[in-house]
């Protein structure tokens, strides 16, 4: 069994000790981080590497940033999402690591909606969706996880009228993330929760965790090699109730090991 998570940790250094308690106790295989604010040489590798993990990062000084723990050996991808070679911020990162492709992604936001903010959030959904397609050839067992910035039903909203204008609510920011999912991806959280009102993120504002006035707009998406060996998904609420918190919570899967046939050994 392997173990994939996801999670926006709002800054790397804020939240090392919460990162480092995390990999401890729930002791992930892959992990993807999200919003790490830092570059490169930045990243408190040391302390990762300690716990057994290796890295890769694409950081950015101050905003965005991704990364992808593993326990095992990474062999890096795709640095930054295909499709606009002047986009320079750092919101994709691709690898493989064991018999698994997986991305870290931090989709933007788009706020606000009536400007250019929204239609470079469309516009990067166009090359996710272009990119997923491509990877489809691969066969591999592709996770495409991360903070997608996207609730994909008025289910993962705790107040969906109030959200209904916000760009993680917008039918385009919507019909943009089923267009991607209709190419075979399966939403790994919701094959296993069919329970509406699970949520990954909880504004620090009006006390929307302890109300539990959450969205859920943290994903991982999986291809069909991936989804055939899917055996579990949830959302580990525990950190968000830790102090100084992530708005984020992780959100994880499990898939069963292949045999050496290269198929997914029965349930």
């Amino acid at each position: 069994m392997i173990k994939i998570a996801t999670w926006n940790v709002n800054s790397v250094k804020s939240r090392l000790p919460h990162l480092l308690r995390w990999l401890k106790e729930f002791a992930p295989d892959v992990v993807l981080l999200q919003e790490i604010k830092v570059v490169d040489e930045a990243f408190p590798g040391l302390e990762v590497g300690d716990l057994g993990y290796n890295l890769a990062t694409h950081g950015q000084k101050t905003y965005n940033g991704v990364a992808i723990l593993s326990k095992r050996p990474i062999e890096v991808a795709q640095v930054g999402l295909p499709g606009d070679p002047g986009d320079d911020q750092a919101r994709y990162l691709e690898a493989v690591t064991g018999d698994v492709r997986v991305a870290s992604i931090y989709l933007p936001n788009g706020n606000p909606t009536d400007g250019p903010k929204f239609d470079y959030k469309l516009a990067w959904m166009d090359r996710l969706y272009a990119h997923a397609r491509d990877l489809l050839a691969t066969e591999d067992a592709v996770i495409l996880g991360g903070d997608y910035n996207v609730a994909p039903d008025d289910g993962d909203v705790f107040d969906p009228e109030g959200w209904s204008g916000d760009a993680l609510c917008r039918p385009e920011s919507r019909a943009a993330w089923r267009k991607t999912c209709f190419l075979g991806y399966t939403d790994a959280f919701r094959a296993v929760n069919a329970e509406q009102g699970r949520y990954s993120w909880w504004d620090y504002r009006a006390g929307a965790w302890s109300r539990d006035q959450g969205l859920r707009i943290d994903h991982l998406l999986l291809s069909p090699q991936a989804a055939d060996r899917l055996r579990g998904a949830g959302i580990d609420r525990t950190p968000r109730g830790w102090e100084k918190p992530s708005d984020h919570t992780p959100v994880w899967c499990e898939l069963e090991s292949p045999d050496a046939d290269g198929r997914a050994a029965a349930a």
